[in-house]
């Protein structure tokens, strides 16, 4: 999708603030050691920052035990997939909810990988779905009926591990004709901007905007840029250098005649409550439905990606995906719309940030 300019200016990464304990000395006069981590005994009511952070921490302590993790907005809880006992009382003990699964992020991703092997079928997308523990792959109407049954019969090679699906709408970018952000006649969005270790500002947008594309302009003609980066097919992110000058807030557009500040960059993880901003249909929300997704567009394979049940349509690709104040990531592409409802990809926006070395700001 080629994205619409969201007028976004990226902020600095926060870090965590580490709280300062100041030891005292025991009656011998040695010093008193760390105080030991909380320890629950009932899953803890978490807000989307919390859930975030667990998250992270959790999947680092499972190790190859890891098998994914998503937020249950409803109940505020976030909900930790685990293989055995073990990896259960890690989880309870931090104050997620342990839900015991068959197999493995890893185990999945590995029945993936060799599916694909075998079945690289443009017009799919693939994701591990934590909520159900399987390989989802999807198909648009461009697999036709022949290419779906040998591809679903290849799946079942691998038994409960995968699950295919059809749907009668197409993958496909965003990308199309008229205002915003525009460039050798084609629209998209700006995503974020940001800015480089010397101050120098740019944007973030899709990288099938920005390939084969380098100069610039706003919805009235104005040059705003030149593109000195782009990634796609692969990855689908691309950085424009701006015009001396041309003003870069640190904000999206909501199109209600008000902007959300963004000041941070972090992953994104399942059940997150989530916004997104472009130039031909505005806001609309949703959540985020599961990571690491592949889309096998017409144009090229994409890895990585963030899938959500938030719409978008053409002219939206490159704008931000974004939680409040934190960016996640940038529209990528596609099925559907904003009339009848779709699924829409992002890339993570953590990526360019560290491939451009810059900051929202």
């Amino acid at each position: 999708m080629q994205r619409s300019i969201s007028r976004i200016t990226a902020a600095a990464l926060t870090g965590l603030a580490a709280l300062a304990l100041t030891a005292g000395l025991g009656m011998a006069g040695a010093a008193a050691g760390p105080a030991p981590a909380a320890s629950y005994a009932e899953p803890r009511d978490l807000s989307d920052e919390e859930a975030r952070t667990l998250s992270t921490s959790l999947a680092g302590q499972l190790k190859a035990g890891a098998a994914g993790s998503y937020y249950d907005a409803a109940t505020k809880k976030l909900v930790v997939n685990v293989v055995d006992e073990a990896g259960a009382a890690t989880v309870r003990k931090a104050g997620a909810e342990p839900r015991m699964v068959k197999y493995t992020t890893a185990q999945l991703d590995a029945a993936g990988t060799a599916l694909r092997e075998k079945a690289n079928t443009p017009g799919t997308a693939w994701v591990i779905d934590p909520r159900i523990n399987k390989i989802v792959v999807t198909a648009d109407r461009t697999v036709d009926a022949t290419r779906f049954g040998n591809l679903s019969t290849m799946a079942g090679t691998f038994g409960d591990k995968v699950e295919t699906r059809h749907t009668d709408a197409r993958f496909t970018t965003y990308i199309r004709g008229g205002d915003a952000i525009l460039s050798g006649g084609a629209r998209c969005s700006l995503g974020f901007n940001v800015l480089g270790g010397d101050g120098t500002p740019y944007f973030l947008t899709a990288g099938h905007c920005t390939n084969g594309r380098t100069v610039w302009n706003d919805a009235s003609g104005r040059e705003i840029g030149r593109a000195t980066g782009s990634r796609f097919p692969g990855d689908d992110f691309g950085i424009v250098k701006y015009d001396p000058g041309v003003e870069h807030p640190g904000e999206v557009n909501l199109y209600n005649g008000s902007a959300q500040p963004v000041s941070r960059a972090a992953d994104a993880f399942v059940g997150e409550a989530v916004q997104r901003s472009g130039s031909t249909t505005g806001v609309h929300g949703g959540t985020v439905t599961a990571l690491n997704a592949t889309v096998q567009y017409a144009e090229g394979t994409v890895s990585g990606l963030i899938e959500t049940n938030v719409c978008a349509e053409p002219g939206d690709s490159g704008g931000p995906l974004f939680d409040g104040a934190t960016a996640l990531g940038l529209t990528s592409g596609g099925r559907g719309d904003c009339t009848a409802g779709g699924t829409t990809y992002f890339q993570p926006v953590t990526e360019p940030l560290t491939a451009y070395g810059v900051r929202i700001g």
